[in-house]
């Protein structure tokens, strides 16, 4: 079996998993199933799967974006903030707020495709970055609900044929993320670059341009979730979505895509998304203590790495001459 099979087949578990804890859930708090609780997980699992859509492009290049949270941070504060003061109308802001993701996607791509910095070194020092000019641009302000026009906070409770708007728009990304992937010749180059450096670059795949627009991509979604995220919450301060990348990665992770490249889906990525909102909600419903969900996403993360790990060492021996006969 390929690693792309067993990928699919982590999906489908990861579906059959979300529908047992659904209906254990709604055993222990029938509350669960209510439209308020439901449109309640979905938004925030629609903000976390665009974000990880990104993060997945990312990691299917055997890279990692560790910013994201930062960027969906600086850009919620940036965008409020544009709100409060009536600098900009609400869609140049949102157009300023995902082209001001891009911008710091951009940033990262350039550290670690043309000075060849190891992502994870890279991301690590501009999430501080991103997140000390969030703390300068504050000066220990916060952007309260009251501040901001009522028609960007009613994004947040808009729905179409009773489906949350957020819902929507992520659903729409992670489906044109998919077929770009699976259909086009960049995302084909996507997966060689992943799956084998040296043969992407026999094949004339030019790798450092194609990590270079997958970490652009990555900082344009994070700033269409940073946007939503302002119009989720309202109140926002210099912290806003910190810590949200641990979540965004263990969705990506759990959800099959392979954190040594080369295989996996941003269906999976989105998947997880959801799976982890559920459990965050499960966690509330069932008054149960909310510290567990770092000890989670922690664990999640580890055991979907160890899982790809095994996979891998299985399939090489299998793969190597004499196997099998």
């Amino acid at each position: 079996m390929s690693v792309a099979a067993l990928g699919r087949q982590r999906e489908l578990s990861l579906v059959i998993v979300l529908i047992a804890l659904g209906g254990f859930v709604f055993i222990q708090a029938p509350q669960f199933l209510s439209a308020s609780n439901l449109s309640q997980v979905t938004i925030l699992a629609a903000i976390i799967a665009i974000a990880a859509v990104g993060q997945a492009v990312v990691v299917l290049t055997r890279n990692v974006d560790l910013s994201v949270d930062a960027t969906m941070g600086v850009v919620a504060f940036s965008v409020a903030d544009l709100l409060r003061t009536h600098t900009l109308p609400l869609p140049a802001a949102m157009a300023y707020g995902v082209s001001l993701g891009l911008l710091l996607g951009i940033v990262n791509g350039t550290i670690v495709s043309v000075f060849r910095v190891p992502a994870i070194v890279a991301t690590l020092g501009t999430m501080s970055v991103y997140r000390g000019f969030t703390f300068l641009l504050a000066g220990g302000r916060q952007v309260s609900l009251s501040d901001l026009p009522p028609e960007y906070i009613s994004l947040a409770r808009a729905s179409l044929f009773g489906v949350p708007l957020f819902v929507i728009i992520g659903v729409v990304i992670v489906v044109f993320a998919s077929l770009v992937l699976q259909q086009t010749r960049v995302g084909r180059q996507v997966y060689a670059v992943g799956s084998n450096p040296e043969a992407a670059a026999i094949l004339g795949i030019r790798s450092r341009l194609v990590v270079f627009a997958a970490f652009a991509v990555c900082g344009l979604l994070a700033g269409v979730a940073g946007v939503l995220w302002g119009a989720r919450f309202g109140t926002i301060n210099a912290t806003a979505a910190n810590g949200v990348v641990l979540q965004v990665v263990a969705a990506v992770v759990v959800g099959g895509v392979n954190i040594f490249g080369g295989s996996g889906t941003v269906y999976g990525a989105g998947l997880g998304a959801l799976f982890l909102g559920l459990i965050a909600n499960a966690l509330t419903l069932l008054r149960l203590s909310q510290f567990w969900l770092q000890a989670i996403y922690g664990a999640v993360i580890l055991a979907a790495v160890a899982a790809d790990s095994v996979i891998i060492r299985r399939l090489q021996r299998a793969s190597r001459p004499g196997r099998g006969r």
